[in-house]
């Protein structure tokens, strides 16, 4: 019989790529499936860089790339940290990856030992406590429900940091929810971490662009953290390059230089012609991402205005990335026909089976009672959704 690690064996399989998975099986078998589930920008990557990625081909960028990253793209990188987020870093603090997703597992296996603590404030994103599961960590997930707007408070933070703390891990804008902490709000957060010199706060700003504040702080631009944050970001949703695979991490040398022994031994350095199209994308019109943060406020005002229409949906505005984190408590303990709804989880495969229309159980975020709907795709396609999932929760008794 063949042998499976345990570290294997303890990891969660993703929830979104699952239900994405599982509603592609059903349109496969004939099913008029929209998914919701899936964290991915239905915009095709902007032509000028598309371009830079076909004229890369043709200049034969077409061998292994340093493992670090092109030095040209982590300059890009570099100038854009600091026009855009007034933070400084040089190239030897930026190493790229295959994705934003690999950056930041590579900083949390270059940084935790087994049995450090992890802070993670919940709702997050499905592969957080997993990332820490495998570097043989300790999540300590911080909850903040839609009352306090899915953000987490000083006191929340100060209770929770201990002797073993080695890392508190934040993302705003939100995956799940697309809350996104105001200045001051980090200020609160820094005020406690600036007296907690052991502990490095990693930032995930995969989703800095798309956000309709009018205003962005990075935890990186706090004085009293010098030398402590680590920048997580990336291509894949501002840019629309999921596919691509090119984010980064940006932040103390030390850090760099592990992530880059790290990254060697096991994927090396990232596709050279989508390094190409990142640096484009960097050094480029901006003014593809400013035309799809528009589309996706226009879109996030019309799911929210549609979920409230709904009785028993309780519903925030987010003010950022593009998910709805809707709690669905009111629908727990409902049934159609012999189909109880137990949870949040029944309650997401409830409206796949019955709705045809995919969405994730709030529990893969570690809070249960809510599902995420992700509104990345067009307007049609979510009126529609939302006419379903209505119709499906009116048969609920």
């Amino acid at each position: 019989m063949t042998q499976i690690s345990e570290r294997n064996r303890s990891l969660a399989v993703s929830q979104t790529l699952a239900m994405s998975q599982r509603s592609a099986e059903l349109r496969a078998k004939g099913v008029d499936v929209i998914n919701l589930s899936v964290g991915e920008p239905d915009f095709n990557t902007p032509d000028h860089i598309k371009q830079a990625a076909k004229q890369a081909i043709d200049d034969n960028f077409s061998f292994y790339s340093p493992v670090a990253g092109f030095l040209s793209l982590r300059k890009a990188i570099a100038a854009n940290l600091a026009q855009v987020n007034g933070v400084e870093y040089a190239p030897e603090q930026i190493v790229v990856g295959n994705g934003a997703k690999q950056a930041l597992c590579n900083v949390i296996l270059s940084i935790i030992n087994p049995g450090d603590e992890v802070v993670i404030p919940t709702p997050a994103w499905v592969s957080y406590v997993e990332m820490v599961k495998l570097a043989e960590g300790v999540p300590v997930t911080v909850p903040a429900d839609i009352r306090q707007n899915f953000k987490i408070t000083d006191e929340q933070l100060r209770s929770v940091i201990t002797p073993r703390t080695r890392m508190v891990l934040l993302c705003s804008p939100s995956n799940p929810t697309g809350a996104v902490y105001t200045h001051d709000e980090l200020r609160s957060l820094v005020n406690v971490l600036k007296d907690c010199p052991n502990v490095t706060v990693v930032s995930d700003e995969i989703y800095q662009h798309i956000n309709y504040t009018g205003s962005f702080t990075s935890m990186a631009s706090f004085k009293e953290l010098e030398g402590r944050v680590v920048v997580i970001n990336g291509v894949s949703k501002a840019y629309a390059m999921t596919g691509w695979r090119i984010g980064f991490m940006a932040g103390p040398v030390e850090i760099a230089k592990a992530v880059t022994k790290l990254q060697g031994q096991y994927t090396s350095g990232a596709s050279s012609i989508a390094q190409k199209a990142a640096e484009a994308a960097y050094t480029g019109s901006q003014e593809c991402v400013a035309e799809m943060c528009a589309a996706f406020r226009r879109r996030r005002d019309l799911v929210v205005a549609l979920a409230r229409e709904i009785p028993g949906l309780k519903v925030n505005v987010p003010d950022g990335a593009f998910y709805l984190f809707p709690e669905v408590s009111a629908y727990i303990g409902r049934r159609f026909g012999d189909r109880v709804i137990k949870d949040s989880g029944d309650l997401a495969l409830y409206l796949l089976d019955e709705a045809h229309v995919a969405t994730v159980d709030g529990a893969a975020f570690s809070l249960p009672g809510y599902i995420r709907l992700s509104y990345a795709t067009s307007d049609d396609n979510l009126r529609e959704a939302f006419r379903r999932i209505s119709a499906a929760l009116a048969r609920l008794v």
